[in-house]
């Protein structure tokens, strides 16, 4: 087998690539890093999170997250606070400054990926938007599985 065309490593460099095309947008233009990004997404989304809310709706780690959050409370698009009834916790919310920059950031970058996507044949957009929903239904189905790998 040729790494080209094994399947895991198809999917990880084509969404490598698509994230590449976005990080120029929010990057780029906005001053962002991918982890800033994703953070003030999940933060503009739900208006305030939790640091276990956030570790549970993102890929990035502890380290990732308390780094991104410092940079993004000294440019004052968050607000990060010690939780009353658990120390241990934070309380993650968005400034109207990084509400701002978000809306602005958003545009941008959906527009991007509008342009990528646009560049398919409406069935092979379907394709794909059905693709990734299988994909994702038969990763939670494999996963239930007593003896799946954690």
């Amino acid at each position: 087998m040729h790494i080209e065309t094994f399947f895991p490593y198809q999917l990880a460099i084509t969404a490598a690539a698509f994230s590449r095309q976005l990080v120029k947008v929010y990057g780029r233009d906005h001053g962002l890093s991918r982890e800033e990004w994703r953070l003030l997404f999940l933060l503009a989304d739900a208006g305030g999170l939790d640091s276990l809310q956030i570790a549970q709706r993102t890929s990035l780690d502890k380290v990732q997250v308390s780094r991104a959050a410092t940079r993004l409370e000294e440019k004052g698009l968050i607000t990060r606070e010690v939780s009353g009834s658990d120390r241990r916790l934070r309380n993650y919310a968005v400034t109207p400054e990084g509400g701002g920059l978000f809306a602005r950031a958003f545009a941008g970058v959906e527009k991007r990926a509008a342009e990528i996507l646009g560049a398919l044949s409406p069935e092979d957009h379907a394709a794909l938007l059905q693709g990734i929903a299988a994909l994702g239904r038969a990763i939670e189905e494999t996963a239930k599985a007593p003896d799946a790998a954690p």
